[in-house]
């Protein structure tokens, strides 16, 4: 009996030995990722920053650049620009000879697993009507931004929309209609009647 005990005891420590060993080593080959939001952060609002510099340059080859392959463009009053073909052409328009655009990130927030952020801020544009009339706009936008394969970040959706109200145009009058008299005939002033000259009365 006392010899049976003692081998039971034994296996059984042996067992909790290669648990516990199972454990360390699960636990040793787990290692937390770096928390890298702050630096992705700062880097984000660099690449923010000189985005907005390539637009107020008019660059727009430089301003597409910083979109993804697969990136959407969802800009006010016009579809959503899924491609970059439709990207430049929408840009090619915002970037226009008589408009000048502004913009400045507010706001960055990172993702723990650091593979995407977004961003808020607000935008500032002038420019001129078909008239030549200079108009001005300020507005909002978000940028949802996606670190890359080769490690860089690129803007996967970019949407923004105008702060000012929007403007209805009121109809016009309807035209006055015509008078009805009491018999139900419309009324439009008194015919002049036809003369007959000397001549026609002599004939």
């Amino acid at each position: 009996m006392g010899i049976c005990c003692d081998e039971t005891k034994r296996s059984r420590l042996a067992l909790w030995g290669c648990v516990a060993v199972i454990l360390i080593a699960s636990g040793c080959g787990e290692k937390t990722p770096p928390d890298t939001r702050p630096a992705d952060e700062t880097a984000i609002r660099a690449l923010d920053a000189q985005w907005a510099k390539a637009a107020a340059a008019k660059d727009v080859d430089g301003t597409v650049s910083y979109y993804s392959d697969d990136a959407s463009l969802l800009g006010p009053n016009a579809p959503i620009a899924s491609d970059k073909q439709s990207i430049r052409a929408a840009w090619t328009s915002f970037l226009g000879p008589d408009t000048s655009l502004t913009w400045q990130a507010k706001k960055v927030e990172v993702s723990r697993s650091g593979d995407l952020a977004y961003v808020q801020g607000v935008y500032q544009m002038t420019s001129k009507d078909a008239r030549g009339k200079a108009t001005a706009d300020n507005g909002k936008f978000v940028e949802v931004w996606k670190k890359q394969a080769d490690g860089k970040w690129k803007t996967v959706a970019d949407i923004f929309n105008s702060d000012l109200p929007i403007v209805v145009q009121k109809p016009a009058p309807p035209a006055a209609a015509a008078p009805v008299d009491k018999k139900g005939r419309h009324r439009h002033g008194k015919k002049k009647k036809h003369r007959k000259s000397q001549s026609d009365e002599t004939e």
